[in-house]
């Protein structure tokens, strides 16, 4: 398994005041979409979101999105190697995704095609 690139979670309070600053930080544009009762918007390295505080903390709770070419192959070897899936793999508005915590205690989801 390779890990393509990884992106940052940021909660915010205002997702519109925050974006400019990430997309003038970044150079990139914002893409935003809503998922699981919250309001994100990807800029970058960067996923910003912002909503009621159990969508958030539902959010908040994992560390890093992975993005990954290969999603079934990723959760296999990482499973294989002590990983729990907490959320298995599933449709999204981007893609697929599986949420899983390692076996030093992190949580992190994993995304793809």
């Amino acid at each position: 398994m390779a890990i393509d690139s990884v992106v940052v979670r940021q909660r915010v309070e205002d997702l519109d005041a925050a974006v400019p600053f990430y997309e003038k930080l970044t150079g990139a544009t914002a893409a935003r979409f809503a998922f699981a009762g919250v309001t994100l918007a990807s800029v970058g390295p960067f996923l910003l979101f912002a909503g009621p505080d159990d969508a958030a903390q539902r959010v908040a709770g994992v560390a890093a999105t992975l993005a990954v070419a290969d999603l079934d192959l990723a959760v296999e070897e990482a499973e294989a190697g002590g990983a729990e899936v907490v959320v298995p793999v599933q449709p999204t508005p981007n893609g697929h995704r599986a949420v899983l915590r390692h076996p030093h205690g992190g949580v992190f989801e994993y995304v793809g095609p």
